[in-house]
């Protein structure tokens, strides 16, 4: 028998300076070389094309996935009006219909290279449809994909008397971590509190954190603040997630000069939403109209976790979508104005390894020997191709198997013959 399952020849490595061989045996990566002298029972010959960790998707909310136009269309392309069309929409949710959503959605993303998610549920209503329909897919899809769910209340953590026992009942039921809109409770005072009560249950029912923070255009908006004070005094670091923080954006420099130094005490993750937040953001902006997004160069720069989600995909928020997070990278590449040659790589970084760290997946990532042998083949030669281009994803390899696999588009042009010279 050969030792092993599948080779990978001549395959480009962000770290390494030559093609590498990569062996796979047994779901792990088994030897990394420039030439190795072995066989396998299949192998794929990489053709100097650069292989990478699996994208990591920061930021989606699945639960809403594919509903655009259900039960009407977001003309004004707004926040609160997609709240107020999903707040109809999830109604008439079921179990069977979040299933069927969400992995239609999750095998989109796999097939482009996508192998970890972190998906926020919608838990503002008794009946928890939306999380136990998540929680039931995390279980299915389990073999070939790392999904985690966030526990949202995406009409406040005080919308309602019942919704401090739903978040409870969440907790139980099994959400990896919790989240929160505390920009949208009634008043500062009760966003305060709702930040407060979160860090609570985090440090009783050991859960991440994941909180929707400042996803306004409201310069006043700033409840990050709380957020750093509550990680710094509670030790909670790497595991809490600040989402959006688009109201960042907005900050006087002088009072953004002092948070990004609070921030930089902590090890707390920042997740930006680029094609989301620049769709929402600025809406009731004459001219100049604001971009929206958060200071992702300034924290990158100041070496915080930087990284970045699609967020929605074909739902009352964002009618477009493909779930593709080179889409997502090539968008922060412009919005953030990233474009030195380091920074567009830092980008490809905040769709995987920055993204692997906003998810807490420690040694489980990586092309690394020991660890899970998952990764992506691009058609690209190098970091910066792969955004320039949107590199297609030609191999994605699942724990040693391969889970989906996309021709290389080569156009042919078909051009007419030159006129002879007289």
């Amino acid at each position: 028998m050969p030792p092993f399952d599948l080779i990978l020849r001549r395959a480009r490595l962000q770290d390494h300076s030559v093609p590498q061989d990569i062996a796979i045996a047994a779901g792990t990566f088994a030897a990394i070389a420039p030439r190795l002298d072995a066989t396998a029972r299949e192998e794929i010959d990489c053709s100097d094309r650069l292989a990478i960790p699996p994208f990591v998707e920061s930021h989606i909310h699945l639960d809403s996935a594919d509903t655009a136009g259900e039960p009407r269309w977001n003309e004004s392309g707004t926040l609160f009006e997609g709240i107020e069309i999903w707040r109809d929409r999830k109604q008439k949710l079921s179990i069977e219909d979040v299933e069927q959503r969400a992995i239609a959605t999750l095998k989109t993303q796999a097939a482009q290279g996508v192998l970890h998610v972190r998906s926020h549920a919608d838990v503002s209503e008794s009946s928890l449809i939306a999380l136990k329909g998540l929680l039931a897919v995390r279980e299915e899809v389990k073999d070939w994909m790392n999904l985690q769910v966030v526990a949202f209340p995406q009409d406040g953590l005080y919308g309602s008397p019942q919704q401090l026992e739903l978040m409870e009942e969440a907790l139980k039921l099994g959400a990896d971590a919790i989240g929160g809109i505390p920009h949208y409770e009634l008043t500062r005072e009760d966003g305060v509190r709702s930040l407060q009560q979160i860090f609570d249950w985090a440090e009783q029912y050991d859960k991440l954190i994941d909180i929707h923070c400042d996803e306004i255009d409201d310069d006043q908006s700033r409840f990050l603040e709380v957020m750093v004070a509550q990680t710094l005094r509670r030790d909670l670091g790497s595991r809490v997630t600040a989402s959006h923080t688009t109201a960042f954006h907005s900050y006087n420099n002088g009072y953004a000069q002092k948070l990004l130094g609070s921030i930089r005490r902590t090890q707390l993750n920042c997740v930006a939403n680029p094609l989301i937040n620049i769709t929402l953001q600025g809406r009731t902006d004459t001219y100049p109209k604001r971009r929206g997004v958060t200071r992702v160069k300034e924290l990158w720069q100041q070496g915080n976790n930087v990284s970045l989600g699609h967020d929605c995909i074909r739902d009352p928020w964002y009618s477009l979508g493909t779930g593709n997070m080179l889409n997502v990278a090539h968008m922060a590449v412009h919005i953030c104005q990233m474009t030195g040659r380091e920074q567009v790589k830092a980008c490809l970084d905040m769709v995987t390894h920055n993204g692997a760290k906003t998810l807490n997946l420690d040694d489980r990532y990586g092309i690394a020997l020991g660890r899970p042998a998952s990764l992506v083949v691009l058609d690209a030669s190098d970091e910066f191709e792969a955004i320039r281009t949107q590199a297609a994803a030609l191999y994605t390899l699942s724990h040693g198997r391969i889970l989906a696999c996309t021709p290389a588009a080569r156009p042919k042009l078909f051009l007419p013959e030159p006129s002879p010279r007289l």
